[in-house]
């Protein structure tokens, strides 16, 4: 397989137009880009099209650039069009939703192992997994990594790359599950007195009215600039701030920016942003591969059920209290992929669903997560997951 990375971005850009055409030509139309996206790059990777993933052996450098600089631009460029007052629409109830799954994914854990017997499934490093899982399911892959780090987890190849593939084809599906869940049951779902059905079905659309634009080489300039300006000055500032996340500053920045009068208008911004979003989505679904989970045996069926549970607890809890509490189920699959997937999952998932009022929402909660992960992980490996050993 090549890794060539003028390949790469062209099969990807290549999925990404498929991805497009079947949404707007065809009766997929109702399963959104993102989802197709998803799909489709994971067909073809597990095909043998694309790589399935890359280590520090087998680098690929399309991917840790997609992941480096394409997705903070994303998130960057879909941030300028935000109005600060969207953010009390959700803000609240999504806050909310995200620290229960925040625990509900800790809970997950603890069952997770409890099902599986991690002592005798896993081994030594079973604690060390659990907290792992349950940093990156309350955040993302940096809370993975730093737990992993931490209990030494990445000495541990098979392990640890089982690990990873399971978490990525976990994370795959689960978008899949959040994508699905608003679109078949928005209509029955309960809602609050005086909530429309447009709000609470979010009006789904496949993006591509407002994600059309007519662009000058001079407001693509702009764009640009702006873009990775903003990149390179967040990650600059992180440098200095080893405390803050530099997703966190990113974030800062672009809404500083969104403030100032004509930027939120400027064409190109929604396309550029968008585009970003399908080529990480795309990389997600390349990640999922099944022939590795495969060739790992006993213990990758054991890695795989524990996450299935953990993420199955997490799920039932956020969306029950979604139900219970008649909150858009839009919004709990945004807090909900925001755990599971991180902020620019969660990002693209807002987009998809037609949401442009939980963009924000998203990224804030996603940039929550990366900070409650490691602490949260670290928590439930010494002290929570010793209750079923």
């Amino acid at each position: 397989m090549t890794m060539d990375s003028l390949y790469i971005f062209g099969m990807l850009s290549a999925f990404v137009v498929l991805s497009e055409f079947l949404v707007r030509r065809t009766f997929l139309k109702h399963l959104g880009t993102a989802l197709l996206v998803i799909l489709v790059t994971a067909v073809a990777a597990n095909a043998g099209l694309l790589p399935t993933g890359s280590t520090p052996e087998r680098p690929v450098p399309a991917y840790g650039f997609i992941f480096s600089v394409v997705a903070p631009l994303a998130i960057f460029w879909l941030l300028l069009p935000v109005n600060l007052r969207d953010v009390l629409k959700a803000g609240l109830p999504m806050i909310g939703l995200f620290l229960l799954g925040s625990i509900a994914t800790a809970v997950g854990g603890i069952c997770g192992m409890w099902v599986i017997d991690g002592r005798v499934a896993i081994g030594e490093n079973w604690q060390a997994l659990g907290g792992m899982f349950v940093g990156t399911y309350t955040g993302g892959s940096v809370n993975f990594n730093a737990l992993a780090l931490n209990y030494g987890v990445v000495e541990e190849g098979v392990l640890y790359g089982g690990a990873v593939v399971v978490d990525n084809i976990i994370t795959t599906v689960w978008m899949i599950v959040t994508l699905a869940i608003p679109r078949l049951f928005a209509h029955i779902w309960p809602k609050r007195a005086g909530a429309s059905d447009e709000i609470l079905m979010g009006e789904a659309t496949t993006g591509e009215e407002i994600d059309t634009e007519t662009v000058h080489p001079l407001d693509l300039g702009i764009v640009l600039a702006l873009g990775f300006g903003g990149v390179w000055l967040a990650d600059l500032l992180a440098a200095y701030t080893p405390g803050i996340p530099s997703v966190i500053i990113l974030t800062a920045l672009a809404l500083v920016i969104a403030q100032i009068p004509g930027v939120s208008k400027l064409p190109g911004v929604r396309l550029l942003g968008m585009y970003a979003v399908y080529l990480f989505l795309a990389v997600i679904g390349a990640y999922a591969d099944l022939g590795a989970l495969a060739g790992i045996g006993d213990l990758g069926t054991s890695l795989l059920v524990f996450a299935v549970v953990t993420v199955t607890v997490h799920g039932l809890l956020i969306y029950s209290a979604s139900l219970l509490l008649k909150i858009d189920p839009v919004i709990a699959s945004v807090a909900s992929q925001a755990n599971v997937g991180g902020g620019a999952s969660a990002l693209a998932l807002a987009r998809s669903l037609g949401r442009e009022d939980l963009v924000l929402p998203a990224v804030l909660i996603g940039s929550l997560g990366y900070a409650l992960g490691t602490f949260l992980g670290f928590w439930v490996a010494e002290y929570w997951l010793v209750l079923v050993a």
